[in-house]
């Protein structure tokens, strides 16, 4: 409430990615699945919504009027995809149902041939990867490297009124919250012990007759589409919208953040992606040079330290003050064999 515009954006740029990092943490901290592309969903939801925004922002000069950076480009009519999102209902519902898709198809297809592991991250990579490259070469209907940007309005609302600005960071505020209710529900749930019961034991759950391909199926759809959530509020907050923010490079920094804060806890991953976002902000203005290296260091000193990052912190504690083993604090925890209970062979 005493910030600035600036300070509000920045804070709310922040949010906007730890959003992505809930949805992270539960595939990877409760379903083993190290999701490194994360950043293909992240532009699903940012590129929906940044058109829908240009579409209303171009309706105000009349309703056969085109983006400006289109006009640039000599293009004289609208381009088919973007014909649906100028509806914003049909924005609201392709933020979630199109990355649940992408997310369904190729879970299912990679999970049913049990791909996993390495395989699973490098094949993710290679999907991010492969967008990137696609937006690249779109520059008159998606602005190619530059991006999209210049949105004056977001929902109605003026973007230029600071006002406007904090109704949009306490928006995302509010859905951080919810994705956490939600995380917090599926972990508790029947299908949370599933889940982990899948990354321990996965033949073992396919024995006792349940399919862990549709079971990690479901936790990876969660995941792409809070992502793609996070990415639809960080265009208004941030303005800009680029193949450079979606890339390989973002996607690890996702996985890093989530590393930092804690795979397996519930709120973990959103004190490390907060950190992480804030430390790129203020140190790579100060060393633009050497930030990817202090990253790295940051994942390697995780990953050999505290490979159960910052919220094992009060577990290893009280392991040391009760003089047991303190390694054991930074495994992710595991079900008791309950899942049996009422499994039909």
């Amino acid at each position: 409430m005493v910030f600035g515009p600036f300070q509000v954006n920045q804070i709310g740029r922040f949010v906007s990615l730890a959003i992505v990092a809930v949805g992270i943490g539960l595939a990877w901290g409760r379903g083993g699945m190290l999701t490194m592309g994360q950043g293909a969903f992240f532009g699903i939801g940012a590129y929906i919504m940044a058109m829908h925004m240009l579409l209303s922002d171009a309706a105000l000069n009349g309703p056969d009027t085109l983006p400006s950076f289109m006009v640039l480009s000599g293009r004289s009519e609208l381009p088919w995809f973007w014909i649906p999102f100028s509806s914003g209902g049909t924005t609201l519902v392709a933020i979630v149902a199109l990355p649940a898709l992408v997310a369904g198809l190729l879970g299912l297809s990679l999970f049913k041939r049990k791909v996993k592991g390495a395989y699973f991250a490098i094949l993710n990579q290679a999907l991010v990867a492969a967008v990137a490259v696609l937006l690249i070469g779109q520059q008159d209907t998606l602005g190619g490297s530059n991006g999209l940007s210049g949105f004056q309005s977001f929902m109605g609302l003026s973007l230029a009124d600071p006002l406007n600005q904090r109704f949009v960071y306490l928006l995302a505020c509010g859905v951080l919250v919810a994705m956490l209710a939600v995380a917090y529900w599926l972990m508790r749930s029947r299908f949370g012990e599933l889940l982990v019961a899948t990354r321990d034991g996965e033949e073992r759950v396919r024995f006792l007759g349940y399919d862990p391909a549709f079971v990690k199926t479901i936790a990876y759809m969660v995941a792409a589409v809070m992502a793609s959530i996070g990415g639809a509020l960080f265009v208004p907050i941030v303005g800009i919208i680029s193949p450079t923010s979606i890339g390989v490079a973002p996607s690890i920094a996702f996985v890093i953040g989530v590393a930092v804060g804690g795979r397996s806890s519930l709120f973990g991953p959103v004190l490390g992606a907060l950190v992480v976002a804030w430390a790129e902000s203020s140190l790579a203005q100060a060393f633009p040079s050497g930030w990817s290296y202090l990253q790295g260091l940051l994942l390697i000193l995780v990953i050999v330290l505290l490979p159960g990052g910052v919220a094992s912190l009060g577990q290893r504690f009280r392991r040391r003050r009760a003089g047991g083993d303190e390694s054991a604090a930074d495994q992710p925890k595991t079900i008791p064999n309950t899942i049996s209970k009422g499994a039909h062979a």
